[in-house]
């Protein structure tokens, strides 16, 4: 794959082996046996992400945080809310079950710092994933498994301004994410062209159609639509061909369906983070921690992107994208 300079080392590849689960909580097989040879602990582990209903990203980051459970023999609990408070709660929810590790997402990193705080106070360790890299460690969280999100909007910035893009909506679909807003303002400062902000409601796609395609009839300008998630594009496709537009499609992230579009030719390139290795690490970490007091990533984040997808490597990825793990 095609990937931008990173600025800070990248830490860590691991490899893991599918196993597909649907049920919200995914309970594995007993853990390998320790050094000793006494079996390893059955660990209960509590994923929480800000995950709005049907955005396929999750379903590659639980999937992943799935097949790292049955590995080690780990009860995963999986819960999601895209409200920052409600997500909270889920947190102190973990909290007084007395889990023996917490992953979790940053998106609003205010609203969540006392319930991550109430975790750290009680012993059991934090680690994050995906949102929140620029305030994890002041928030006690152990380890942090993602991308630099003003980093790969740096990158696509760079990568509009090799392909002659002159004017470019950057369309954010959950309003006070630090990662969206991250991504669209390494964009804008990269970019030699204009730039500008479109906001939209991830949990309305019909609404997210008829906003981006007025946007794009209100402006022959626009010759670029930065979508910031795979249902976002899928559907910003649409609204292109609605508003009658030549306006190119590219994106953040991959889901199957992507792939086909990127195949096609309608999607031009996604920028990927491997939320399956996001959701793998996380549980593995924790795992780790518990039972041999291992962390990963020095004290730095431990980077899984950005790396773009496009026409001359899409069929590396293909193949996982249709079982569900790209």
């Amino acid at each position: 794959m095609q990937r931008p300079k990173p600025r800070t080392s990248l830490a860590l590849a691991a490899a893991a082996t599918l196993l597909a689960a649907t049920a919200c909580s995914s309970e594995g097989g007993r853990g390998e046996p320790a050094g000793d040879g006494a079996p390893a602990p059955e660990l209960t582990i509590a994923m929480i992400t800000h995950q709005v209903q049907g955005d396929t990203f999750w379903d590659i980051v639980r999937t992943g945080a799935e097949a790292a459970a049955e590995k080690s023999g780990v009860n995963l609990e999986y819960t999601a809310d895209p409200e920052a408070s409600e997500q909270a709660n889920l947190v102190q929810n973990a909290v007084d079950r007395g889990v023996d590790g917490i992953a979790v997402t940053l998106p609003s990193p205010d609203a969540m710092r006392d319930a991550v705080t109430a975790a750290t106070e009680a012993g059991i360790p934090v680690v994050a994933l995906n949102a929140g890299m620029d305030q994890w460690q002041d928030m006690g969280v152990q380890q942090y498994f993602g991308t630099d999100e003003r980093l790969a909007g740096e990158a696509y910035g760079e990568r509009l301004n090799e392909e002659g893009a002159r004017n470019a909506v950057c369309v954010i679909h959950e309003q006070g994410n630090v990662s969206l807003e991250a991504r669209c303002e390494g964009l804008a400062e990269a970019f030699d062209g204009e730039s500008e902000v479109l906001y939209v409601d991830s949990a309305n796609m019909p609404e997210v159609r008829s906003t981006i395609s007025s946007r794009l009839e209100e402006s022959a300008d626009v010759d670029h639509v930065a979508a910031l998630g795979a249902p976002i594009a899928v559907t910003a496709v649409d609204a292109v061909a609605d508003a009658g537009s030549q306006a190119t499609v590219a994106t953040f992230d991959t889901s199957a369906e992507l792939v086909e579009l990127v195949r096609a030719g309608d999607v031009a390139w996604a920028v990927d983070q491997q939320p399956y290795l996001q959701g793998y690490l996380a549980v593995d970490s924790l795992w780790l921690f518990n039972t041999n007091g291992n962390t990963l990533g020095g004290g730095e984040a431990v980077l899984t992107g950005p790396a773009f997808i496009d026409g001359t490597n899409i069929e590396q990825v293909a193949e996982y994208a249709e079982r569900g793990t790209r």
